[in-house]
């Protein structure tokens, strides 16, 4: 999960229209800082010609986290290799961490060759660079970082502290971006091949970080945490310390290889954290099995927990829910953000647009697992739960680039739409096209193979458009007209049922008037039957008084008018400040 909470008990008031979920309190903050710009507080702008004209080789990235006044002072030194001629350097940094010096290739660049007003960082090299030539900045810089109030609705810098006083703090950083505390390219094509954390805070604590642990160097009474991880989604980049104690194992996997296993919990949660950490080789297991090798096996499974609920740092997944149980026997927000591993991390939307690439496959994961560890009826339960928050206020994509703020806005954006109604999409696919069909596009999606290894892929892009394409080739079929309709419309589809007599009558209507050959199952009595719609409406035989159930197997995403009565239901509730019940 990211900075829109999925938990289908909280994320009711994202369907009241109120905002996209519901969070405790962040902690008290110290300190004041100027609002961050408009630039900064957006995730997802265009890139600008000058970012294009890189590739983002390494991120070595020097941090030390003042715990107590709230500050970062920092030293990011970043490797590019120019793609494209190219004169200046642009990078995104919030303007309030005030930057103290530039190097580049080495050299001290003076104050005027560079400037940032407003979070984009310009850097005006002393000679212009040709394509192929490499660029090597070195940036000093410090401040109060934005402080985050609800994360992970909001992003930003979690300062707070443990029971006994210690402190404990946590990053999460997807609404506003990476820019919030380091130089990057705060778009999701933005991401470095290669990013090593350096993290220095006082020696009893700990900074559990992405990817591998290279070292921890001893420096008196602190001590600096060294981490390296390769390719990772910028958003996902983040900074944990706090008094943890470690869980680890490993992983032997069906593929050939072992994965290290990891959960950094606060001491005195040891039973919950145990309990917890069971969980993970089930996971693995249900992920490795349904979709493919887990990502990133030569660097860890990794969880830590934060003080607030949850979000999918590579490789590093924050969870702060509490070890809450669920009716369906496995923490449902652990297991959300594991889901992205492979649905952000491994396969990262080419746009913001895209982003229920990253949403919807991972919101369908959790009935599937559910499936998985107890059968039919808690996935049919769970998408039930679902249903109920389809909103369908907008299309879940716009055919044009967005930023995350456009695509999460619950009001004017797609919002909770990008998770549930795109799980059922998802549903209504594999129904249409069946398992192998559908497992095997997702492979190709997520690996860009449908014979995935350990070690023959690498972490790549995609789009809405490659997931269409990928669906047309495994099929055979064109299958445009259904993703128009549940992606690039707002409206569900309607089946209108007319019976005169014995006879019935069914019809789809869309909102575009474009023709929907979705199948529909009735049953008959006792009989079931499959009904072709791919000749438009269709008339057939059903004796007066027969029983008919129209879609018995819950196959079809739909307009339901009893569904908007119940959310209108809710709406009257909320208005009256009336308790709103949980969808299960």
């Amino acid at each position: 999960m990211n900075r829109l909470a999925c938990h289908l008990g909280t994320a009711l008031l994202g369907l009241l229209g109120t905002g996209t979920g519901v969070a405790a309190e962040a902690p008290a903050t110290a300190g004041a800082m100027a609002p961050p710009s408009a630039q900064t507080l957006e995730s997802g702008l265009a890139m600008t010609p000058a970012q294009r004209a890189v590739h983002f080789d390494h991120a070595e990235l020097h941090f030390i986290p003042d715990l107590q006044n709230h500050r970062l002072q920092a030293r990011a030194e970043l490797s590019f290799t120019a793609v494209q001629p190219l004169n200046q350097l642009q990078l995104n940094l919030d303007r309030n961490l005030a930057i103290s010096a530039i190097r580049l290739d080495g050299r001290n660049l003076a104050t005027s060759a560079w400037s940032n007003p407003e979070g984009l960082l310009s850097i005006q090299l002393p000679a212009p660079v040709a394509a192929g030539q490499h660029i090597h900045v070195e940036i000093h810089y410090a401040g109060h970082p934005l402080e985050a109030r609800h994360a992970p609705w909001d992003g930003g810098f979690v300062w707070s502290h443990t029971a006994d006083g210690k402190p404990w703090m946590g990053t999460a950083v997807e609404g506003e971006g990476c820019d919030i505390f380091w130089p990057c390219i705060d778009h999701p094509e933005g991401k470095p091949a290669l990013v090593d954390t350096w993290v220095t805070i006082p020696g009893d604590l700990a900074a559990p970080g992405n990817g591998r642990l290279i070292d921890v160097r001893n420096e008196g009474a602190m001590r600096t945490w060294h981490w390296q991880i390769k390719a990772p989604n910028t958003y996902g980049v983040t900074l944990n310390v706090g008094p943890f104690a470690k869980l680890k194992s490993d992983y032997h996997s069906r593929y050939g290889n072992t994965i290290p296993l990891q959960f950094w919990y606060l001491r005195g949660h040891e039973d919950q954290a145990r309990k917890l950490f069971a969980e993970i080789p089930t996971m693995l297991d249900f992920f490795e099995g349904e979709i493919g090798p887990y990502p990133f096996g030569d660097e860890k499974v990794g969880v830590v927990e934060t003080p607030y609920e949850g979000m999918e740092h590579q490789t590093i997944n924050a969870y702060g829910n509490g070890y809450a149980q669920s009716p369906y026997g496995f923490d449902w927000l652990m297991q959300h953000e594991f889901s992205h591993e492979w649905f952000g991390n491994q396969v990262t939307n080419a746009d913001w647009d895209d982003m229920w690439i990253h949403e919807a496959f991972a919101t369908y994961m959790q009935p599937l697992y559910g499936q998985y560890l107890r059968g039919d009826m808690a996935y049919f339960a769970m998408l039930q739960s679902e249903r109920v928050m389809v909103t369908n206020r907008v299309p879940i994509v716009s055919g044009h680039s967005q930023t995350e703020a456009q695509v999460y806005d619950a009001k004017r954006g797609p919002g909770n739409d990008i998770y549930y109604k795109g799980s059922l999409m998802l549903h209504s696919l594999r129904h249409l096209i069946g398992d192998q069909a559908f497992f095997e596009s997702i492979r190709r999606l997520v690996y860009g193979r449908a014979d995935p290894r350990p070690g023959n892929f690498s972490n790549r892009y995609a789009d809405t458009h490659d997931f269409i394409r990928i669906v047309d080739q495994v099929t055979g079929r064109s299958l445009d007209w259904f993703f128009q309709v549940y992606l690039y419309q707002a409206a569900l589809p309607r089946l209108d049922l007319q019976r005169q007599g014995d006879t019935l009558t069914l019809a789809w209507h869309t909102g575009s008037n474009t023709p929907f050959p979705m199948p529909v199952e009735l049953q008959i009595g006792q009989q079931f039957r499959q009904i072709d719609m791919s000749h438009g409406p269709v008339s057939l035989h059903v004796p007066a008084g027969e029983l008919l159930i129209v879609d018995p197997h819950s196959e079809l995403l739909r307009d339901q008018p009893g569904i908007t009565r119940y959310q209108q239901w809710l709406r009257q509730q909320q208005a009256r400040h009336a308790p709103i019940p949980k969808p299960w």
